[in-house]
């Protein structure tokens, strides 16, 4: 709606994960060389954790855009944690380009070791990536474990990669996860930004976006957006994204503390049905 108002060429303010418009932060940028350094150290297990909207899918994205770009890496997303111990084994088969006609737990194990140690005598890499991992149920967990025994003389036939929620560390501290948890030896946890870089990451996605600098929030307005979202970035965008909505309506040209306050307002009131 505020799109033309504002001379943007794009939305500044979308929720989806665009890797394009990925901020690093310091601790973004921390995490993101923390993911890196995992693979390339081939560590096996690697976990990141963060409060909802603190950006551990765009930063994965941003990951899956670099490991693709890599002609010897073959990557696995999976999205939906809630799966039984043989669905996961056939995601990762599927994910991986490969055929899954076996029917048994025993069986797909020994296809993707097969397959597993074809790819790495190839001189390729096997990146697996499961998001929402704090919903993993305790045999999948166990399965992921056995899946990070499968291994060369030298080397891991997989790198996986734990993302989610803070309940993510909960579950790892849980007794019967202590095999499991020695095996993590690269481990992040996402902080929100602070009020500085609520300030760049606002900047930084109206440049994006294309603002040339026609539309610019008052001080005030970013430090009660910065208060208000606890400097998540998803909550950083929904309060943004109202505010210009605001700022539109009233025929302004700069996002002012009392756009920023309706904007709160709206969101609470959603929040509160």
């Amino acid at each position: 709606m505020y799109q033309d108002y504002f001379g943007f060429t794009e939305m500044p303010f979308h929720v989806t994960p665009n890797p394009r418009f990925l901020f690093l932060s310091p601790t973004h940028e921390e995490a993101l060389q923390h993911l890196r350094y995992g693979i390339e150290d081939k560590k096996g297990f690697i976990v990141l954790t963060g409060e909802v909207g603190c950006g551990k899918t765009t930063l994965c994205r941003k990951l899956l855009e670099e490991l693709e770009s890599r002609e010897e890496v073959d990557t696995a997303l999976l999205l939906n944690p809630r799966v039984s111990e043989t669905q996961l084994l056939r995601g990762i088969m599927k994910e991986l380009g490969e055929e899954v006609k076996a029917r048994s737990k025993n069986d797909l194990l020994d296809k993707m070791n097969d397959a597993l140690l074809e790819r790495i005598h190839a001189g390729r890499e096997i990146v697996v990536i499961i998001d929402e991992a704090q919903n993993l149920s305790f045999e999948v967990m166990e399965m992921l474990r056995m899946l990070s025994n499968l291994e060369t003389y030298d080397q891991k036939l997989l790198q996986i990669i734990l993302m989610g929620q803070p309940e993510l560390n909960i579950k790892l501290k849980e007794e019967r996860l202590r095999q499991l948890r020695q095996r993590v030896l690269v481990h992040y946890d996402l902080k929100p930004l602070n009020a500085q870089e609520v300030q760049l990451y606002i900047n930084h996605r109206l440049t994006l976006a294309g603002s040339n600098g026609r539309i610019q929030f008052t001080q005030r307005a970013v430090k009660k957006i910065a208060d208000g979202s606890l400097g998540i970035p998803r909550m950083i965008n929904n309060i943004c994204d109202k505010s210009l909505l605001s700022t539109f309506i009233r025929n302004g040209n700069e996002v002012n503390w009392w756009d920023v306050r309706k904007a709160l307002k709206d969101i609470n009131r959603l929040h509160r049905k």
